[in-house]
């Protein structure tokens, strides 16, 4: 089978590049080792363990290439606010959307909502699209790629498009180098309810252990729901994760200080590694990474999805561009054009996360005094805040145009 651009994933990243680029002329191969299958959506159904915090720019993004709404039509919980205090000291910081004139900081999505709505697009175009495909070998065949899948069957492109993740067996088999470190922390992930509504807030304590995030979720009208994000060092984390529902729930509204109440139902935990990766080039001649596949990041902000969406809106821009000059999409100096834009804005966003994770871990009285001192007065400076705001919205910086407002 050949393609003039295959993409090995078909999680939300690259299933956002296929959509960016299909009516590019190309013909696309969208290739995934599971099924490209789409869940039925019932609007009472337990959330899903996995979210996003889908920034105002990825939101753009996904309206453009009319997915988002199909992910209004299931769920999606806005959030407006965002309150961060150190729990061991009496630093904090709030953001609000206000302070820009916005409507909301961005929503709260659970992945398979994303995921589903990107699929339902993809079934509804004409890209190719190749489930149940796992990737088994890869090497160059001529000026192009030959993979071979588990089942025997061959794929040539010209051009190859590393989406596959963390773990990217096309990065792996290509020989890509990355640098990458262990964070020494795992995150506990799942939904609770609890006795107070939310009040369309992000929180986020810091504590000795690790930040302890409730991103806000709503079930129909009942927003007293959050999914929550506690990174711990791993035999806190395998402690808290050999808790019966109740003794857990009282753990974790101890640790949250009680903000939102009692912590009255949780669902199914989830237990995830934290580890950071960044790939040492994006691209090589007929061959781009992106998202998770290219860089991953500290979930301390919720911020790799964007990173990856922003990544997908570039590559497609930088692709479309060569092909409108009658250049060869395959050409390591096209492909280029997106590593010179995305790498460094993913490199400071994941230095910024790198900081605050080491900031807030740090034990000794001067540290401590001086990121309390630094929250209350960033707390203290509504210039400094709305650009905070305005970063994280995406409402600044080298955005391609499928992001600009």
């Amino acid at each position: 089978m050949q393609a003039d651009l295959i993409i090995v994933g078909a999680g939300m990243v690259g299933s956002a590049l296929a959509l960016a680029l299909e009516h590019s002329g190309l013909d696309i191969l969208v290739v995934d080792g599971g099924p490209l299958s789409i869940k039925p959506f019932a609007a009472d159904a337990a959330f899903e363990p996995r979210v996003s915090a889908l920034s105002a720019a990825s939101q753009r993004i996904l309206e453009r290439l009319d997915v988002w709404p199909g992910i209004a039509a299931r769920r999606a919980s806005a959030y407006c606010d965002m309150q961060v205090w150190d729990g061991s000291g009496t630093g904090s910081v709030h953001f609000s959307a206000a302070s820009v004139h916005a409507e909301t900081l961005g929503h709260i999505v659970e992945n398979r909502v994303v995921q589903d709505a990107l699929l339902e697009r993809l079934h509804d175009s004409r890209l190719g699209l190749l489930g149940n495909a796992r990737l088994e070998q890869l090497r160059r065949s001529g000026d192009g790629w030959l993979l071979k899948l588990a089942d025997g069957r061959e794929l040539r492109s010209s051009l190859l498009v590393a989406a596959d993740g963390a773990n990217s067996a096309v990065r792996r088999l290509a020989g890509c180098a990355t640098r990458e470190w262990d964070y020494l922390h795992h995150a506990i992930v799942t939904s609770v309810r609890c006795a107070r509504p939310h009040q369309a807030t992000a929180w986020q304590r810091f504590t000795d252990d690790g930040p302890l995030a409730f991103l806000p979720l709503r079930r129909g009208d009942d927003e007293h729901w959050c999914s929550i994000v506690w990174s711990a060092v791993p035999a806190e984390a395998e402690r808290l994760m050999a808790l019966d529902d109740d003794a857990f729930r009282h753990e974790l509204g101890k640790a949250f200080e009680w903000r939102l109440g009692e912590v009255s139902q949780v669902d199914p935990r989830l237990c995830i590694p934290l580890r950071q990766r960044h790939a040492k080039r994006y691209v090589e001649s007929g061959l781009a990474l992106i998202g998770d596949a290219a860089h991953s990041i500290h979930p301390l902000a919720g911020q790799g999805v964007n990173l990856g969406f922003l990544d997908a809106a570039v590559l497609a821009e930088v692709l479309l561009h060569a092909l409108e000059r009658g250049e060869q999409p395959n050409d390591v100096r096209v492909l280029s054009r997106y590593e010179r834009r995305r790498m460094p804005h993913n490199l400071a966003m994941m230095a910024a996360m790198e900081g605050f994770e080491r900031l807030f871990q740090a034990d000794p009285l001067p540290l401590r005094w001086l990121r309390n001192s630094g929250l209350n007065w960033v707390d203290d400076l509504p210039e400094a805040k709305a650009l905070f705001v305005r970063q994280a919205l995406g409402l600044s910086g080298d955005l391609p145009l499928l992001a600009r407002a």
